[in-house]
């Protein structure tokens, strides 16, 4: 078993509160949990108003699989919402027998 993990930085530049925030991301998750059936959750910056780390997890027995669920999610994250840019990206594989 293959657990697939990334960390994603995400720079919101129009917001100019947390409730401003808050709403983007929670439509970001929502979006993204719903299409790709993956944990994902906002792990750090939490009281930042322009920046967010969200991490994002799955499952699975093939490591390609993972890695381009991953990269999808990413593109799609880009594309989803115009007033969010991802400044960064960290994607990790963990083996488990």
């Amino acid at each position: 078993m293959i657990t697939g993990t990334c960390i994603i930085k995400l720079h919101i530049p129009e917001s100019n509160s947390l409730k401003f925030k808050r709403k983007i991301l929670k439509s970001i998750i929502e979006k993204v949990r719903s299409k790709f059936k993956v944990t994902i959750a906002e792990v750090d910056s939490y009281d930042l108003w322009q920046i967010s780390h969200i991490g994002i997890a799955c499952v699975s027995n093939d490591q390609k699989y993972l890695n381009k669920v991953l990269s999808n999610i990413i593109d799609y994250i880009e594309n989803i919402n115009r007033m969010v840019l991802i400044l960064d990206h960290k994607t990790d594989f963990i083996y488990l027998s």
